[in-house]
Order: C-alpha cells, then structure tokens, then sequence
C-alpha cells in the first residue's frame, strides 16, 4: 500500500528544489518519512520557506548529532529541524551537516519561539554557536562545566564537580534591565 503522505512530500520537494537548487543536496525518504538535507548557508531561508509556504508551524525539536566514525555523513555534526504543518498534517524534517571547525548556525528563535531552549540545549550538548540567538546561554549543565558531553569523544568518566555556586543575580539583573533597586 502506497503512503498517502508521497504525494505531500512529493510537492514539498519539487517546491524546495525549484526555489532553492543547489543548496539541496540530498532527498531522504527513509521509512515513508521526508528529510531534506540542505546547506548551512541556506538552511535559515529554506526553514523560512518551510514556514511561510508550506504552512510548517510548529518546530517540533531541533536536535544534534555527533556522526564521528559515520562514514555516509557529510560533515562531523549535523542539525536536525523537526517540522509539522498542522494546516496540511504534513512532517518535514531539515538535515543541515554543519563542519566541526565552522559550527556558526543562524537562529531559527526569529520564525518560531520554540527554537529558543532547543538551540541551548544544541549548543551546549554539541557546541554549535546559533547566531543571533538572545539568549545563548547553558540550560541544563552547571556554570563550571567545560566541554559538550553530547560529543562521542567527550570523556563520559571525567567528571565534572561544581566547586562554587552562583547566585545568578547576573541573570536577573539581565532580565531586569540592569541592577535591581
């Protein structure tokens, strides 16, 4: 039996390419499921596209990978943009390789406010930099914490103790619009 969804992901994709060429580079169609994997450099615009035309409302996540020692990746690290249009009950997710040594990513938080925590948690678990984020700051590990433990070469029995505490009124000054009264 066919997937009533080849047809939307078939439009989708015609859509993209025709708009954007080249800076698609590759189709995938793993598990009746539409990825497209795209440049870096356009993946702002496509997401935008995504948006605007096609009615992709919802980021669902935004999520990381560490492909080291994955010899079909293109490039060290990717990040992966889960859409849904709930208009048209359509998933699309945007694969962008993004290299280890230019991990620079435009902010997505300008086309949906849920990108915001998901890129802090993308940034701190892998070290990718969201340009233009307002607030690119770590979420889940301690002010102390050096490195990015989502990375396959991190060293998972390091450890990493927090030999100070903040009180973070730097935070809430941040917040406040400068220092409280």
């Amino acid at each position: 039996m066919a997937n009533p969804e080849t047809a939307k992901h078939d439009a989708i994709v015609d859509e993209v390419k025709s708009a954007f060429g080249a800076a698609v580079l590759d189709v995938d169609r793993s598990y009746d499921d539409l990825a497209l994997v795209v440049e870096k450099s356009a993946a702002h615009h496509i997401l935008a596209h995504l948006r605007e035309a096609r009615k992709c409302d919802l980021l669902l996540d935004i999520a990381g990978v560490d492909c080291m020692d994955l010899p079909e990746s293109r490039e060290r690290f990717e990040l992966e943009y889960m859409l849904y249009s709930v208009a048209n009950d359509v998933r699309v997710r945007v694969r962008v390789p993004v290299p280890e040594g230019d991990m620079d990513v435009p902010t997505a938080t300008d086309l949906w406010q849920s990108a915001n925590w998901a890129e802090r948690e993308a940034y701190e678990m892998f070290g990718f930099n969201f340009v233009g984020h307002p607030c690119l700051k770590r979420l889940l590990t301690h002010h102390e914490f050096q490195g990015h433990p989502l990375r396959r070469d991190y060293p998972v029995m390091g450890g990493q103790w927090c030999t100070t505490t903040s009180d973070m009124t730097e935070d809430l000054e941040e917040r406040q619009g400068g220092a409280p009264d």
